[in-house]
């Protein structure tokens, strides 16, 4: 054998003809959740992400897959490989640097990747790295084992000023249907509370009878901000609401006189509500200023949003948002993406831009903006 001095070491973008040998790493590297020939080729064809390949004297002996959401500053590690034979000589790392270099060169702020829980090596690496565990995903591969979600935040950003923000990790839960993302931000925000919930599922389902709108543009309607708040309060939080405009919100999301009318009675009877327990509702703009002031006094923030500027949809849709500081929105989306190699550990404490938040809080042609503000209720 050569001594490893002489080797000639290059890494450089795959392509077609390297999937042959790519297949061969994952079939000697993992027993289940291997990534197939084909979807390899799809990687390469629709140059999605970051997809290198470090090659020894010609031969492809690992791999790496980073993965980028639109409008965020969130890097995915999806998979990072070494075939057997090349491990323990200093492979892995390298192809782990130059991972978080290609992340680096499109300015995101974060790298996440998901890693089984007994794989011991793997863990070691990234820990030494400077990753850091942020929770337990049960259940999640193939073989029903669990995996450790771990993330870094990037050199080039790293501010002292973060160190307090990922110290105060909120809870992630995913929607379970198209039209809940409101009850499951109120959801992540009562876990983060320590309010009590025996049955999350159901309770998703109660919150959203209560705070739908009924219509929406084609299926069921989401939620109001004014029956959001209105659950809050049931629920046991302290609220305080802001929205753009008096009275009811979102009627623009339908055509007919019917369903605007139906819509706003239900919205005139949370307002009503509200009023008679004296709940805040402010009337006018919540800046960035003020949504900052109120996440520095430990408040979580449900805000509407309009997807367009993630996913170029027309849809408005409820986030929790968990911290920010002078350059960044941190956000839960409990949004179910559609693309298999998108994972929910993309969606906890997603990095935001400033600017793109801004584009992005508030819907439709009106920029209709609302804002539920939860924080513990005193006593």
């Amino acid at each position: 054998m050569k001594n490893i001095q002489n080797y000639s070491v290059v890494l450089r973008q795959a392509t077609r003809t390297d999937v042959a040998q790519l297949s061969q790493i994952e079939t000697l590297s993992y027993t289940t959740d291997r990534i197939s020939a084909r979807s390899f080729k799809r990687f390469i064809d629709q140059g999605v992400g970051d997809f290198q390949v470090l090659c020894v004297d010609d031969q492809v002996v690992g791999y790496f897959i980073v993965l980028y959401r639109q409008a965020t500053e969130l890097a995915r590690l999806y998979s990072l490989a070494v075939h057997p034979e090349f491990r323990r000589r200093g492979y892995g790392r390298q192809l782990l640097q130059a991972a978080e270099d290609a992340a680096d060169e499109r300015f995101c702020l974060f790298m996440r990747l998901e890693v089984k829980v007994d794989n011991m090596a793997a863990l070691q690496m990234y820990h030494v790295a400077g990753y850091y565990d942020m929770e337990i995903r049960a259940e999640y591969y193939e073989d029903d084992s669990d995996a450790v979600v771990l993330q870094k935040l990037l050199p080039q950003f790293k501010r002292s000023d973060l160190d307090q923000e990922q110290a105060r990790l909120v809870p992630y839960r995913t929607q379970t249907t198209d039209f809940t993302c409101g009850p499951a931000s109120l959801l992540m925000a009562m876990a983060y509370f320590d309010i009590a919930c025996a049955d999350a599922h159901h309770e998703e389902l109660e919150i959203w009878r209560e705070a739908t709108t009924i219509f929406m543009t084609s299926g069921h309607g989401g939620c109001g901000p004014h029956g959001l708040a209105r659950a809050a309060l049931k629920r046991g939080l302290q609220v305080e609401l802001h929205v753009s405009e008096a009275g009811p919100l979102l009627l623009d999301s339908v055509r007919s006189s019917d369903k605007k009318q139906i819509m706003a009675r239900i919205q005139e009877a949370d307002i009503a509500a509200l009023e008679r327990e004296q709940v805040p509702i402010v009337i006018g703009e919540y800046p960035v200023a003020q949504l900052m002031a109120d996440l520095q006094q430990g408040k979580l923030v449900i805000a509407l949003i309009s997807t367009y500027v993630f996913d170029e949809s027309k849809a408005p849709h409820w986030v929790l948002i968990c911290a920010a500081d002078e350059h960044y929105v941190y956000i839960n989306d409990p949004d179910q993406d559609t693309f298999a190699w998108q994972s929910p550990a993309e969606r906890q404490y997603i990095p935001i831009p400033i600017a793109t938040f801004k584009r992005a809080f508030g819907f439709g042609k009106r920029k209709q903006r609302a804002a539920v503000v939860l924080s513990r209720a005193p006593g």
